[in-house]
């Protein structure tokens, strides 16, 4: 009778060892592919999707509210898939998922959706990244970083004194040209 047990609990030790095993293979080769920036950002993005299970679970939000948010999430996901496949780098911008009713979430004048063109730069801060359709289609964009902000501020204000070569810079009013006076 003593043996039954043992045995018991050294099967159940190897079933558990086994399914641990095959669960972390399983991710591994899911996110095995990514480094360890874009790895840390899917795996936010499991978190933030078992915070909002949980929730509705608890019925603490609506069932509209938890479907949006978890096609948010899974074309977050898809976009950053996308991403480190395609540049094969370690590296994500912050990203921002808004369906076409929650433009004006990121813009205080928001763009029209039909006008968004993959790659543009919107209002100097978001980087138009493309749509994913989860469920609903969601806007991708990434914040631009404080440096590209200034380089796209710096190349706007360049353009715009294109014309003049006055040392002073921005702040300085461009030079006229004296008008030829006929006596």
């Amino acid at each position: 009778m003593a043996k039954f047990p043992i045995k018991g609990v050294a099967l159940l030790w190897v079933v558990l060892c086994l399914s641990l095993t095959a669960a972390a293979q399983a991710s591994r080769e899911s996110d095995g592919e990514f480094g360890p920036v874009v790895t840390a950002y899917l795996g936010y993005l499991k978190n933030e999707q078992e915070v909002v299970d949980d929730r509705v679970s608890r019925r603490e939000i609506s069932a509209t509210y938890y479907r949006r948010n978890s096609n948010r999430i899974r074309a977050l996901r898809q976009m950053a898939v996308k991403l480190a496949r395609e540049s094969h780098n370690d590296y994500l911008p912050e990203l921002e998922a808004v369906a076409a009713s929650e433009l004006g979430l990121l813009f205080e004048r928001p763009p029209f959706a039909s006008t968004l063109q993959a790659g543009s730069v919107v209002r100097n801060t978001f980087r138009f990244l493309g749509s994913v359709r989860s469920g609903e289609i969601f806007y991708i964009f990434a914040r631009l970083d404080p440096y590209e902000q200034a380089d796209l501020k710096e190349k706007s204000g360049q353009d715009s004194r294109s014309t003049s070569s006055h040392p002073a810079g921005a702040n300085a009013t461009p030079p006229t040209r004296s008008r030829r006076v006929i006596p």
